[in-house]
């Protein structure tokens, strides 16, 4: 039974990550992006730190983290959400989910460059692998983009943006609970967003058509993506361990393609659901490496934070 609970724990974690590019999506057709991503992380706020206070797990941050903190929030969520959101007006809920999707290989490059992590022929292979899905999904056969370039560029952006913060995240997970970190992260990342919110969408924001129709999109991805999915999989990731639980995430383009189809019509070529399947094989390549115990769980929280 507990293992059903695991399994299922994780699967659901995972469309509720798969949907929220969708609920961005129909979010964005009544608010501004800035808009979505304050109030997303302000109830997310609300809701995390009411968890930690009723479980009693709230920590104290040493003084040489501070600054990590900042430099982790001002990675992601603040501009991590500002490639993600933006690059999400530009392109398909299902494009974006394929590009975010490669964020663990970059991630690898990254702790390869920086920290020296050694690799494996299997991982380079994999990333070789990923990189040819990406180009195979977003070219035509005469070479020209199948996808708004300023929407690429912004996600591209979201995703180097993440391996920052894979980065600075592998130098806190040994002292602080997965929750611990995302909570503060996103009371940081909120206080980023304020200004820009009551600077450039506060009037706007004001003359929407507000109505629980309009204003349930970004319930849904504070509530089910940024709260509870990430409660579930960091069960998960205790039960099952963080190898297991992280091959699921190489999952959500599919959900994410699936559901697309089935809640706002999106297509797919055959050109398309190939390049996407050898993104996903890439990525499971590109993960195989037993090393750094705290780059895997930095792995783990990586583009699934708020």
């Amino acid at each position: 039974m507990n293992k059903f609970r695991t399994y299922g724990a994780v699967i659901i974690s995972m469309i509720f990550w798969s949907l929220s590019f969708i609920w961005f999506k129909i979010a964005n057709e009544y608010y501004r992006p800035i808009t979505i991503v304050f109030i997303r992380l302000v109830i997310a706020t609300i809701i995390l730190t009411s968890y930690l206070i009723i479980t009693k797990k709230f920590m104290k941050i040493r003084r040489e983290d501070r600054r990590l903190f900042f430099m982790l929030a001002m990675f992601e969520p603040f501009l991590y959400f500002l490639g993600e959101s933006f690059g999400l007006t530009y392109v398909s809920s299902t494009v974006g989910s394929v590009i975010i999707s490669t964020i663990p290989v970059f991630a690898t490059i990254g702790a390869w460059f920086f920290f020296r992590e050694r690799l494996k022929a299997v991982n380079y292979i994999g990333i070789i692998l990923s990189f040819s899905g990406i180009l195979v999904f977003i070219f035509n056969k005469d070479g020209s983009l199948s996808f708004n370039i300023k929407g690429l560029a912004l996600l591209c952006f979201a995703v180097f943006s993440a391996v920052g913060y894979n980065l600075t995240l592998s130098r806190l997970v040994g002292h602080y609970s997965p929750v611990y970190i995302v909570n503060v992260q996103n009371v940081l990342g909120a206080l980023f967003f304020l200004p820009f919110f009551l600077i450039f969408d506060f009037r706007t924001f004001l003359n929407a058509p507000h109505s629980f129709e309009t204003f349930r999109p970004i319930i849904e991805l504070s509530v089910f993506a940024s709260c509870g999915a990430f409660i579930l999989f960091a069960y998960s990731v205790k039960n099952m361990g963080i190898s297991k639980a992280n091959v699921f995430s190489n999952c959500i383009p599919i959900f994410t393609a699936f559901f697309s189809f089935l809640l706002m019509g999106e297509r797919l070529t055959i050109q398309n659901i190939t390049g996407i399947i050898i993104v996903i094989a890439g990525l499971f390549l590109s993960q195989i490496h037993p090393n750094k115990k705290s780059i895997d769980e930095a792995l783990v929280l990586t583009g699934k934070t708020a």
